[in-house]
Order: structure tokens, then C-alpha cells, then sequence
């Protein structure tokens, strides 16, 4: 988009109803929750579980989750340098609109570079980015490699593949690190519940 194109936009965002009504609807605090980690990981297993348990503790969630995003609104982007930062930058902007509708936003992406994932915390604003390493050993999520992955990076047929033939840069300071290799998938979830529950409790006298 070019500067002239760019005066004719006029956003209407203080006109519309704000994230404080909505979150006093949903009686919730927004949150996104960023899971990072290797393919093979556990990030959308994780992610599927802890949307479930807090759905049953009547919160309002939505995943989104790296191949539904690239099957949908990400499907013309591929895997150049440009096509992954626009992939977290696209994810990120959406996540942020779920946030202003009041929302839970549970994501998980690779996202393997902390220049990725620290785009993506100042777009959705640090007060409002939980950061999850989802780690576990790349030899665990090999054996795990359910989607076949990482036998055709090693065999030369994918290029460019986090862990193989590309770097993941693990988070230095993550807010919750999760080891898959070291924990049930009910104890992942009850650490992460542990971390995000008071923070998206939200005090029903503020209603």
C-alpha cells in the first residue's frame, strides 16, 4: 500500500464497542498465549487440551493453529524468509482483533526466531502476550513426527525445516516453558492453568 492509497483509510475503531464491554460480557480478561516450539512438540495437542479445560471453566477461547491458518487465510503464503515473517505478522493482527472482541487466543506456531515472536508480542502489546516454549528434544519430536515431517527434511525433500535444516532460536525468558518430554499431557495443562487462570479471571464485581 502506497502513501496515497493510505488517505483514504479511516479507521473507526473509537466508534465501535470496546474490549472493557466485551470482557465484562464474556466476565473474562483477553489474553493471547503464544506456544513456540519444534514441529513434533506438542503445541496443538497442548493447545486443544487447555482450550478444553477452560471452556469447562466457562471461558471463551479460540486456537489457531499454524496448518489451519496456512490452509485459510495464509494459503498464498509460502516458506521464504518474507512469506514466514508475513505469515506471524497476519497472525498476530488477527489475534489482536480477538483480543479487542474480548477473546482467549490460544496460537500455535514454530514462529522459530525471537525477531518473529517479539513482532508479534508489539503488535498484541506486551500486557497482552503470554509466551509458551513448548520444549522438547528435536530426537523426541523425530520419533514423535506424526505428519512424516522430518523424514523428508531428512531426506532433502522439504528445505529450510526448523530443527533441520533451518535454526529455532528457544526463547531466553519465556513467561511458561512446558517439557513435553518430562510431563503428561494432563500436568502440561494444569502448569499452564496455573500461570494464565488469575490472569484472565476476570472480578465479577467489576461487572
Amino acid at each position: 500500500m502506497n502513501r496515497s492509497e493510505e488517505k483514504h483509510i479511516y479507521p473507526i475503531f473509537d466508534q465501535i464497542l470496546g474490549r472493557k464491554e466485551k470482557e465484562d460480557f464474556l466476565k473474562q480478561k483477553a489474553m493471547v498465549i503464544w506456544m513456540t516450539g519444534l514441529s513434533g512438540s506438542g503445541k496443538s495437542t497442548l493447545a486443544k487440551s487447555l482450550e478444553r479445560r477452560l471452556f469447562e471453566k466457562k471461558f471463551f477461547t479460540q486456537v489457531i493453529d499454524g496448518d489451519n491458518v496456512r490452509a485459510g487465510i495464509n494459503n498464498n503464503l509460502g516458506f521464504s524468509e518474507d512469506d514466514r515473517n508475513e505469515n506471524i505478522r497476519r497472525v498476530a493482527e488477527v489475534s489482536k482483533l480477538f483480543l479487542d472482541c474480548g477473546i482467549i487466543t490460544i496460537n500455535c506456531f514454530v514462529s522459530p526466531t525471537r525477531a518473529y515472536r517479539e513482532m508479534a508480542r508489539k503488535i498484541i502489546g506486551t500486557e497482552n502476550f503470554v509466551e509458551v516454549y513448548v520444549n522438547a528434544p528435536i530426537e523426541v519430536c523425530e520419533d514423535r513426527d506424526v505428519k512424516g515431517l522430518y523424514k523428508k527434511a531428512r531426506a532433502g525433500e522439504i528445505k529450510d525445516f526448523t530443527g533441520i535444516s533451518a535454526p529455532f532460536e528457544a526463547p531466553e525468558h519465556p513467561d511458561v516453558e512446558i517439557r513435553t518430554d518430562q510431563s503428561s499431557i494432563d500436568e502440561a495443562v494444569q502448569q499452564l492453568l496455573d500461570f494464565i487462570e488469575p490472569r484472565i479471571t476476570k472480578d465479577r464485581s467489576d461487572s
